[in-house]
């Protein structure tokens, strides 16, 4: 089962008040049903290829209004073949979308405000229209998204406001010939998880979430070390080299105590660090060194090599000329 179905069919079990129960079914209704004549009568067809929709919207329509009703499932002609519900309610068709604020001389493309007046019932209109056209990554994905398509423009701004009255900013983009209203941000979607009252979802997603945050992190703390480590090998390298080049020229004893103190203890400590460096110059010479004393005369020694180079540069451009 994908992690929309897992969240789909955990919000269909919640337990609701009256007045929410009517704000989950005018969310369903909106996003599956069609007004139709049969026998000279006005009722409602509903379709959906999710069973957790349609068995949803069987309960809420019996709770509350009790229509007579009719079900059929078959398979879509298309290459997926996947089943329909169809769902005709034969009588109070009329009466029961002007009972959920959906019609007034003819279909309104949302509810009025009025209707979602109390938070309960905005939190369950937003999980009804989750139930019939929402969908979410699955929570074993780093790529976070969770989205509820809208049939027309003014629907899904109607649920992009509706979201908002949560704090959660969501964004809306056409794909096909829907308008799609999606989070990006996973705090975002565990808060409209929790609005919707999908717990057990938001606990999953939460522990994935937790869980690949600090894989995360432990590998950028190891990228940083790695990071380190050639920095540091790669400077006692560069140092050591220099205190080869004085040696081997013969400049070596030009150098005062202190530099010949330094010389000697990075090549004694080829893979220490400065910090570490430090240490041992107290344990081998009994005196107490900072590390930006002991960094100022590996820079003189640094120095030191340079304009040695810059000699026998010299030195062999006049032998070649």
């Amino acid at each position: 089962m994908s992690f929309s179905s897992e969240i789909k069919q955990e919000i269909a079990y919640n337990e609701l008040k009256d007045c929410c129960k009517k704000a989950e079914l005018c969310a369903l209704v909106e996003a599956t049903a069609a007004l139709s004549m049969r026998d000279g009568k006005w009722g409602l067809l509903i379709n959906t290829e999710n069973p957790t929709t349609a068995k949803r919207i069987m309960q809420l329509l019996k709770d509350i209004y009790a229509p007579k009703t009719d079900l059929l499932r078959y398979k879509k002609s298309s290459l997926k073949k996947n089943n329909v519900y169809s769902l005709r309610v034969l009588d109070k068709g009329v009466e029961i979308l002007e009972d959920l604020s959906l019609y007034d001389h003819g279909l309104l493309a949302h509810p009025r405000a009025s209707f979602l007046s109390k938070d309960c019932c905005a939190r369950a209109y937003l999980a009804g229209a989750f139930i019939a056209s929402g969908s979410c990554n699955s929570y074993r994905k780093s790529d976070y998204h969770l989205e509820i398509s809208a049939n027309s423009l003014e629907l899904a701004q109607f649920i992009q406001k509706l979201l908002k009255r949560f704090n959660l900013e969501a964004k809306i983009v056409k794909r096909r010939k829907k308008e799609i209203v999606y989070l990006k941000k996973a705090d975002a979607i565990s808060d409209f998880l929790r609005l919707s009252g999908a717990h057990e979802a938001l606990m999953n997603f939460e522990n994935a979430r937790i869980s690949r945050d600090f894989k995360n992190s432990l590998t950028r703390l190891d990228n940083c070390e790695i990071a380190n480590e050639e920095k540091l090998i790669k400077k006692a390298s560069e140092q050591i080299r220099d205190i080869k080049l004085i040696k081997e020229k013969g400049y070596y004893e030009n150098l005062d105590e202190k530099l010949k103190e330094a010389c000697e203890l990075r090549l004694a400590f080829e893979d220490h660090s400065l910090q570490e460096l430090t240490i041992m110059y107290e344990k081998k010479y009994g005196k107490i060194i900072s590390k930006s004393g002991l960094k100022h005369r590996l820079d003189k020694i640094k120095a030191f090599a340079i304009k040695i180079r810059e000699k026998e540069d010299e030195k062999n451009a006049r032998n070649n000329g």
